[in-house]
């Protein structure tokens, strides 16, 4: 019997430690930023970026007093919001991208509020996030209603545990037409549980992968615009959308 008990540890052990690893290789085999963007947002030399351990800042050269956090998609480098980070500090916006465990933003929902809490500037914070980011950054926001002050979509959508549908948080949600992973489908049926009064922009002709720069992405489909083009609609939607919440 204790061979039997000991053999099962064994295998349970061995099971766990393969898992753990083959998760650990799946989460590394990320989507970096491309070289074109490397070119463009040259980070190191930035004074207005910092890279710390665990964010990427980037500060606005005057402040409008508003901070933004963008919890990446899964398995997405941070460096791949690079355009959309300096773009929009250059409106004003203090924008941090925060680096995930492994890769996932689920496994680091909290990091808003340490974010929140390391800034001596008093800033009025939104939240957003890219695919399984926008899930992540939303259930943050879930919780603290009272503190956040808006929270944007980029081709994603709350779960059914988050209903916002009473909540006076304001939402934009920004979709692409040809996006195979975040269909225009599930954002009809998300509108249940956001609040009416939420934003819906689609992006025509872009797709899942452009609301990052870093490439193609496996089950996504062609778009029909470039990076920079999808980029920049984006951008500007969030800013108007800012600046009236």
């Amino acid at each position: 019997m204790k061979k039997i008990l000991k053999w099962t540890t064994i295998v349970l052990l061995a099971v766990v430690l393969i898992g753990g690893l083959g998760f650990y290789f799946w989460s590394e085999q990320t989507y970096s930023a491309t070289e074109e963007l490397i070119k463009t947002i040259k980070i190191e030399e930035d004074p207005l970026i910092e890279e710390k351990k665990d964010w990427l800042i980037f500060n606005p050269e005057e402040s409008n007093s508003k901070g933004l956090i963008l919890y990446p998609g899964a398995k997405v480098e941070v460096e791949a919001y690079g355009y959309l980070g300096k773009s929009l500090s250059e409106k004003g916006y203090t924008v941090v991208i925060p680096r995930m465990p492994f890769h996932i933003a689920f496994l680091g929902i909290g990091e808003s509020e340490k974010i929140i809490n390391s800034f001596d500037e008093e800033l009025n914070w939104y939240v957003s996030g890219h695919s399984l980011g926008g899930v992540a950054a939303s259930t943050y926001a879930y919780d603290h209603q009272d503190e956040i002050k808006g929270v944007i979509f980029l081709a994603s959508y709350p779960t059914n545990s988050t209903d916002f549908s009473e909540s006076d948080v304001p939402f934009l949600s920004i979709y692409a037409e040809n996006d195979g992973l975040t269909t225009e489908d599930d954002i009809e049926k998300s509108k249940k549980i956001l609040p009416q009064s939420t934003v819906f922009h689609q992006i025509e002709g872009g797709n899942h992968a452009g609301f990052g720069m870093y490439g193609k992405q496996k089950g996504d489909l062609e778009a029909y615009i470039s990076p920079r083009d999808q980029q920049d609609e984006i951008i500007r939607t969030m800013d108007e959308w800012l600046f009236k919440h």
